[in-house]
């Protein structure tokens, strides 16, 4: 077994916890990243960024770095029923210079993120490394054990930072209940095509036909599409085979109807997303902090996940300072992150809600009220403040530069 000590473990190299350890490795703590895959090449889910992700990503100097390597920005969100615009999200509209949608491939923006943190002396990184275990003393924890190739690492630190996702290993360790919510009525299938011609600038909801369509374009040179169907409903759907499902997803969205015949060959083209909610019931405990998926799990409406993460690493990192300078991790202590950004959670959840029965609501009395509804709300300066709040999440949560050695 080898040990070794450090002032935060991170544990998840995502969006937020590589945010956290760049931020405290810049502010001359010593940091380590403890990352259960051995490579970026893994599976994703999100990959929008809004506006306000955008802008820190910005202060940070990784945005553009990220852009490099691949991107697509989108203009507007659209809801279009049967060839109408029900709903224009204009994002051009907002106040720049970060003002659109941001297509981007995570494992992009996390290349930047861990090439940035490589650069500075107080960071290390784990990778291939499982946690299997917490280091406590008495109800403190103080650290994780981890198996790696190279065998057991026990990591000892000031603070453990969980942001290992929605299934988070962390939050199971220490005991914590995560509350699922299933607010959504939706689960989501997600396909990809060949973008054919220009590129789309419009992060688009199709309802055409059948079950309402999510439709961008991605990187490389690729139509990313998610098709809501009925929560828990596609084990019943496949059964009637793929050239069932076929014929749903070319009803949804005829203009990608001779596509979806040629390039979706089998079950492997198609990745299904359980959609739900969920809340840790704790966020902290003494010598620990949950951030990100691991605290608040949220529905892809509204493009909120890395939005929320990034945001949520950028509000923890004085608060973490501040206990590693009082010697203080106890819950109470860190609690004075929890406590607010708790508050902008529960807000970004409600907007989520009321977006995902405004859009994918079904039934006749709602194809009735929706098309007169939408545009009525879309109108109105609501639809505008929910707009900004959506695009820029709490917009006091800014970088402490004053806490950055560079």
């Amino acid at each position: 077994m080898t040990d070794e000590r450090t002032d935060f473990c991170v544990v998840g190299g995502g969006p937020a916890g590589l945010t956290l350890a760049l931020l405290l490795a810049r502010s001359g703590a010593k940091v380590t990243v403890v990352e259960r895959s051995t490579s970026l090449e893994r599976e994703y889910r999100g990959e929008i960024l809004q506006p306000g992700g955008q802008a820190l990503l910005a202060g940070l100097g990784v945005l553009d770095g990220a852009r490099a390597r691949g991107c697509h920005e989108h203009d507007r969100f659209l809801l279009e029923e049967h060839g109408r615009v029900l709903i224009n999200g204009d994002y051009r509209r907002l106040p720049g210079p970060y003002n659109c949608l941001l297509s981007i491939p995570q494992r992009h923006l996390l290349a930047e993120l861990l090439d940035h943190c490589h650069r500075e002396n107080r960071f290390s990184y784990l990778g291939g490394a499982k946690v299997t275990g917490l280091v406590r003393d008495g109800s403190t924890i103080h650290g994780v054990v981890a198996r790696t190739r190279g065998g057991e690492r026990t990591v000892h630190s000031h603070c453990v930072v969980g942001a290992d996702g929605r299934f988070s290993k962390v939050r199971q360790l220490a005991g914590i209940e995560n509350d699922r919510r299933d607010h959504f009525a939706q689960d989501v299938l997600w396909f990809r095509l060949r973008s054919l011609g220009d590129a789309p600038r419009d992060v688009r909801i199709f309802r055409a036909g059948g079950n309402p369509l999510l439709a961008y374009a991605s990187v490389p040179d690729r139509i990313q599409l998610g098709w809501t169907l009925p929560h828990n409903g596609y084990r019943e759907l496949a059964a009637h085979g793929l050239g069932y499902v076929k014929d749903r997803l070319r009803a949804a969205v005829p203009r990608y109807a001779d596509q979806i015949d040629a390039e979706i060959t089998g079950f492997k083209d198609l990745s299904l997303l359980d959609v739900f909610t969920a809340k840790a019931q704790q966020w902290v405990l003494d010598g620990l902090l949950l951030i990100g998926d691991s605290a608040h799990t949220q529905g892809p409406i509204g493009a909120q996940g890395i939005n929320l993460a990034i945001q949520d690493a950028v509000a923890a990192h004085p608060v973490l300072l501040a206990s590693l300078r009082a010697n203080d991790a106890s819950a109470g202590f860190l609690r004075r992150y929890a406590d607010n950004r708790r508050r902008d959670i529960e807000t970004m959840t409600k907007i989520q809600r009321v977006q995902s029965k405004t859009m994918f609501s079904t039934g006749t009395v709602a194809a009735a009220v929706r098309p007169k509804l939408a545009m009525l709300v879309s109108r109105t300066p609501v639809y505008r403040a929910v707009l900004r709040q959506i695009a820029f999440g709490n917009r006091g949560i800014q970088l402490r530069a004053d806490l950055l050695s560079h």
